[in-house]
């Protein structure tokens, strides 16, 4: 497995200009406000990737009843708000040198996103702003590098969201370079709008089946252009996922008794493997999804509507392999501030040895 992302963290202490020049690193950090979650993580540089001294997620379904109304509530408003209340005060904690927080999809789609983004920061003195699903899909290539590197010479990338699915055609460069965005698609459906349209129809056979069709019709015209099915048969290409959908289905596949992100995240799955572990979340029904250890109640109604649409993905683009990142947003903003300081003052983390 290859991670960029370390989650044993350095000694925590505030970083100031003085130890800066000792060569303490610097700090950074990302918040992510998504469909379902809100999400922060604070990193530092590490001699490859970063290493990570915070983080925070909390389920605030902001995109709750969006697909009917057209609008976010203010119950949702609120828990949102919450959320992003406590990612401030656990800030505090850091003299940053850089942050950016994040909306995407929900405040993209909703009448009134604009309105709770200025609301956010009126409130909260905090810079949000809303992002273009292509800085969406740029974000994932950089939180996934390190995965996509290995992939040969193309990589399909893709994001399960929970109000969109982010599809990314990859270019790797020969001298081991940063990857490359060649052509992306957002597609407004995610594991929250699907699971609210489709009332649980995902779990019945032909409920799944008609999702799998209409996901697919949206994704034909993408494939009519870059002809990725030829690029597959030609080799060299490998599926690159990151989202709960896949992280659930790696647990699965790989027969994990609990979910551990170090044996997930970097797992490269066969085509078999995959198969099989899809198989073997059709079995289940709802209460053994919802009971097992990688899954759980709170998640168990987005596991079959993600599925649907990775069927989607995979049966249009039959890669040979699956690579698997528990990672996302923050990672690649986290790793993009990284990369941009590194240019910008030459910093470099001191070896292991001094």
């Amino acid at each position: 497995m290859s991670s960029a992302i370390s989650l044993k963290a350095p000694p925590q202490h505030p970083v100031h200009d003085e130890g800066r020049k000792r060569g303490r690193p610097p700090a950074f950090a990302a918040i992510d406000l998504g469909t379902n979650n809100c999400r922060m993580l604070v990193g530092v540089p590490a001699a490859e990737g970063l290493n990570v001294l915070d983080s925070f997620g909390r389920v605030v379904r902001l995109g709750e009843g969006l697909y009917q109304t057209g609008t976010l509530s203010d119950a949702a408003m609120d828990r949102a708000i919450n959320a992003l209340a406590v990612c401030k005060n656990r800030l505090k904690r850091w003299d940053l040198e850089g942050v950016r927080a994040i909306a995407t999809e929900a405040c993209r789609q909703a009448e009134n996103g604009e309105a709770f983004i200025a609301r956010i920061r009126s409130e909260l003195d905090m810079p949000i702003e809303t992002i273009l699903p292509r800085e969406e899909a740029e974000l994932a290539v950089e939180s996934c590098a390190s995965l996509i590197r290995l992939s040969g010479r193309r990589a399909l990338l893709f994001d399960i969201g929970g109000g969109s699915t982010e599809i990314g055609w990859v270019r790797i460069p020969h001298d081991g370079g940063m990857p490359t965005l060649s052509a992306y698609l957002s597609i407004p459906v995610g594991v929250v709008t699907l699971t609210e349209r489709c009332n649980g129809r995902c779990f019945t056979t032909e409920g799944f089946a008609d999702v799998v069709a209409e996901v697919t019709s949206l994704l034909q015209p993408f494939e009519a252009i870059h002809r990725i099915r030829q690029e597959i048969r030609q080799g060299g290409v490998r599926l690159v996922g990151t989202s709960g959908t896949v992280t659930t289905l790696a647990g699965v596949a790989l027969k994990l008794e609990r979910y551990r992100r170090g044996l997930v995240d970097g797992a490269i799955l066969t085509r078999e493997m995959v198969e099989a572990g899809m198989e073997a979340i059709h079995a289940m029904g709802h209460n053994g999804l919802a009971s097992h250890p990688c899954i759980g109640g709170d998640r168990v109604d987005f596991v079959m509507p993600g599925l649907a649409i990775f069927s989607a993905i995979s049966e249009l683009w039959p890669a040979p392999e699956l690579a698997v990142a528990d990672r996302g947003l923050r990672e690649g903003m986290l790793l993009r501030m990284i990369r941009q300081y590194r240019a910008r003052t030459g910093w470099r983390a001191r070896s292991l040895n001094g």
